[in-house]
Parts: C-alpha cells; sequence; structure tokens
C-alpha cells in the first residue's frame, strides 16, 4: 500500500531547498508582486481522501490551467464541431506566439495555447453577454470542486487586461481570418476573466477530480461529461498542456497536465487521482519549475505514468 502522505512529505522535503528557484511571470504586473518562495501541493484520490503539503490552501492565480475548464465548457455547448474553429496538435511554439497562426490561416493549433484558448472563450460566449459567460465560467468551477468560495481576483484581470498587448494581436489576427464571431474586446474580457481564476492547489485538484474519474466527480457522484469525452481532454492534456514543452513533460512525468504562468500545474492520473502543485518561479518554457519536479516525483514514486510503473 502506497503511504501517498508520506511521499507527498517527502517531496515538499527534498525540493524546500530550491523553492524560489525559476523566474515569476513578470509580464502581467500583478504576477511580479507574487512571493516565489512558494510551494504547495495537494493530491486527491478518487475516495476523496486529501493528501497535502506546504502553500497547499494559499489562492494564486491559475492563469491558464483555466483554459481545461472552458474547453469542457465549449465541448459542452458546442460537441466535436468545436474542433472547426480550433486544432488539436501540439504547437512547438510559445504560448503566445502570432507566427503560426499566419501560416493556418488563422487557425490556432490547440486549445491551450493563448490563440486557441481565445476561440474557446469566442465559443463559451455564444448566446450570452461577456458578464454572463464569466459567471458561467465561475460556476462551473465552483460546481467540480464543490466550493461556492471559488472567485475571480479582480486585480489580476484589471492587469492582464491593461498589458494584454499581444493577445489583442492574437484576437484582432484571428478576426480578420473570420475565426471569431464576437467582437473582440468582449472575448478577450472573457479570456482575461477567466485565466484570473484564484484558486488553491487543494481547490484545484478537487476540480480536476473528473478527469481523474473517467469523467464522473466521484465525491459528489455527478456526471460531468462522458468517459470518452474525459479521455480526450486528458489527451490534449497530455499532448499540449505545457506549450512547447510539453514532450518533456511527459518524457519525464508521464501524467496529463495542464500549467499555468502563475506557477500552478493541474496533473491527472487516470483512476487513481488529481493533483496539483504551485510554485510561482517558472522554466524557460513558462511552466513551473519547482512544481514540474514535484509531479516527476510524484510519478516516479506511485508509478502513476499513463505509460506504465518503473521497473522495481
Amino acid at each position: 500500500m502506497v503511504d501517498l502522505q508520506a511521499i507527498v512529505d517527502d517531496i515538499h522535503r527534498t525540493l524546500t531547498p530550491r523553492i524560489g528557484e525559476g523566474k515569476v511571470a513578470d509580464y502581467i504586473p500583478q504576477l511580479a508582486r507574487v512571493d516565489a518562495a512558494k510551494f504547495g501541493m495537494s493530491v486527491i484520490d478518487l475516495d476523496g481522501r486529501v493528501y497535502k503539503a506546504g502553500d497547499c490552501d494559499e489562492p494564486f492565480s491559475i492563469q491558464s490551467i483555466s483554459k481545461v475548464f472552458t474547453l469542457t465548457l465549449a465541448l459542452g455547448k458546442h460537441g466535436e464541431s468545436t474542433w472547426n474553429r480550433v486544432g488539436r496538435e501540439p504547437s512547438g511554439s510559445a504560448f503566445n506566439s502570432i507566427v503560426q497562426l499566419e501560416h493556418e490561416n488563422g487557425k490556432p493549433r490547440n486549445p491551450f495555447i493563448n490563440a486557441g484558448a481565445i476561440v474557446v472563450s469566442d465559443l463559451v460566449l455564444a448566446g450570452h453577454t461577456p458578464r454572463e459567460a464569466i459567471g458561467e465560467i465561475v460556476r462551473f468551477v465552483q460546481y467540480l470542486a464543490d466550493d461556492t468560495s471559488i472567485a475571480i481576483d479582480p486585480d489580476v484581470a484589471k492587469s492582464e487586461t491593461a498589458t494584454g498587448y499581444r493577445n489583442f494581436a492574437l484576437a484582432n489576427f484571428m478576426k480578420s481570418y473570420g475565426k471569431l464571431t464576437h467582437a473582440v474586446d468582449h472575448v478577450l474580457g472573457v479570456y482575461f476573466h477567466q485565466c484570473a481564476l484564484a484558486m488553491s492547489c487543494t481547490q484545484l485538484a478537487r476540480s480536476g477530480l473528473f478527469l481523474a474519474g473517467n469523467g464522473k466527480n466521484p465525491i459528489t457522484g455527478h456526471t460531468v461529461v462522458s468517459s470518452q469525452r474525459a479521455r480526450r481532454i486528458n489527451a490534449l492534456m497530455l499532448t499540449c498542456g505545457h506549450y512547447d514543452g510539453s514532450g518533456d513533460f511527459a518524457y519525464h512525468v508521464g501524467l496529463p497536465g495542464k500549467s499555468g504562468v502563475g506557477g500552478g500545474i493541474l496533473a491527472v492520473a487516470p483512476g487513481r487521482a488529481s493533483v496539483a502543485v504551485w510554485s510561482p518561479g517558472l522554466n524557460h518554457n513558462g511552466n513551473s519549475l519547482i512544481g514540474s519536479l514535484a509531479l516527476e516525483m510524484l510519478a516516479a514514486r506511485t508509478g502513476w505514468s499513463v505509460f506504465g510503473a518503473p521497473a522495481t
């Protein structure tokens, strides 16, 4: 029997001397103010047991991890026609790159790079005002986590809106190709606010449980998506969830995961557990440096890699 709490405690103890490594995202002013000396980890198994350590109950800006939840909403609204607007292939480019869009006539490679997530926000906006769409996203995440205290950090949302020049460029570029159906400022309003969701590792791990539970939240018993859709979202997280570092993450960790420049990572061990880590210092690909190491250690010690357990 694996002692998960002992493993989590040991990972935290081992990595504590390295806390603060990496570079905090400073292109969003509000994120630049975050204390780099933070590290939290929460693991929640399918029986609802929580194993945690460090700053695991402190809310942080989940940023691009929110793209998992908005994609789930968009698929619920539009089904497979979602893929007419956004691809399913790894990008091989930076998360905010515009180069690929020009080569591919304004269709983003996948829903987890910024351009793809902006298209997904456009899909979620269908039939809503921006305020209604933002409310729907927040309520959906609250439902997944079974926690109504989850909210958007208004200061982060303002900071993103004030400095999101590349995202404005991406959105206007896609609009010129007819890839967005709503006004650019409305779509970006939804996008900036979803990225400003503030959650703790424990809340985030709870939100991802449906992906570990074959589409069903094992704690509440609610079916969120079909088992097929859960598998497909996990597949996209594995291949595209860490931008142009996705292959490296799959190589070292071997779990579906989605990172955010706030320093968080949501990882899924299908049939076993949902995991969230947070450490603000980022590696050169924009993924949490200490968080990635923590997940690599967890996968190695539990044998949870989707590619098979390590040899004993």
